[in-house]
């Protein structure tokens, strides 16, 4: 099974290589020629070994930071809770970082999303100080909020007149993680108010891209419930699916002319030991009034402290 694993993620590796760059069709003259290039991280965790190299001084980001500075916007998904108090809850693994990395995050992360299965790892009044420190460190995020209209509306971020909307859902449990009517936490999928959320983003956006956390740990495909959830999102308006929680890559297709990459895999994250785990994506990618232009894959190697480096020249 090892074998088989490692076997699939190598080939995905060596194909996005070959191909690493995909393009949609033909611009329409009349259109205008405005390109946000935005880039897209996937889980990023700033407790453990993260979190010790920050204290200390160090940067995780500092081997990608050149790279992100290049950037219009710069997504990851924030894999912990930032904060001082709470009670870790009974699970296998629960992540809280300090708040003294917060302006490190805000020195390379635009916007991060908060539907994670580990958001809510120090209960309701930690997850509720994170918000208090993303919102006095401005931090944007998306995908978690203070209730559930909170955690269900999009991140609007503007850049060159071009509206972008961002939107984050969890499917994986502990569902006590899920925003209420006056409980703060993260939006929960459900299929159909994902589709009247992406309707009502693409209201008020000229590009809506869904963020989601999803799918089986550690597996290199992606399963059926994450390629009818995609091309549902897509039919509901959806201009473009990224993905993140197996801490693997998974593989990509494109449906109806717009890209779904399933899984970016992990990027600032310890105590894995198989090349799968320590190998992630980051996604560039050029969007206009007219949807998702252009997009590739940069891979990553990261080292036992949770550091990603660039793999590509």
């Amino acid at each position: 099974m090892i074998c088989r694993k490692l076997t699939n993620i190598l080939l995905l590796c060596i194909l996005s290589s070959i191909f690493p760059t995909h393009a949609a069709g033909p611009v329409d003259p009349d259109t205008p020629n405005t390109t946000v290039r935005i880039v897209w991280m996937g889980d990023i965790m700033l407790a453990d070994g993260p979190g010790r190299l920050i204290a200390s001084g160090g940067n995780p980001f500092q081997p990608f930071a050149s790279r992100l500075a290049d950037a219009d916007i710069r997504v990851a998904n924030l894999e912990c809770v930032i904060a001082e108090g709470g009670k870790a809850i009974n699970k296998p693994w629960t992540f809280r970082a300090s708040p003294a990395v917060l302006p490190l995050l805000r020195s390379h992360i635009d916007a991060v999303s908060l539907a994670n299965n580990h958001a809510g790892d120090y209960g309701k009044d930690a997850f509720s100080e994170m918000i208090t420190h993303l919102q006095q460190a401005n931090i944007p995020y998306f995908g978690g909020g203070m209730d559930w209209r909170e955690a269900h509306k999009p991140l609007i971020i503007e850049r060159k007149g071009l509206k972008i909307a961002l939107l984050g859902y969890d499917e994986f449990f502990p569902r006590v993680f899920e925003a209420g009517e006056k409980l703060p936490g993260v939006a929960w999928s459900e299929d159909e108010q994902v589709v009247y959320d992406i309707q009502q983003a693409r209201k008020q956006a000229d590009i809506v891209i869904p963020f989601m956390h999803w799918g089986q740990e550690h597996e290199p495909i992606a399963n059926d419930r994450q390629r009818e959830l995609a091309r549902l999102m897509i039919d509901a308006g959806a201009d473009a699916v990224v993905g993140t929680h197996p801490h693997v890559v998974q593989d990509t297709e494109t449906y109806r002319g717009k890209p779904i990459i399933y899984s970016l895999g992990n990027f600032i994250f310890d105590g894995f030991s198989s090349i799968e785990n320590n190998t992630g994506w980051v996604l560039w990618m050029d969007v206009t009034i007219q949807g998702v232009t252009n997009w590739r894959i940069e891979h990553a190697h990261i080292d036992q402290q949770g550091t990603p480096y660039p793999l590509s020249n």
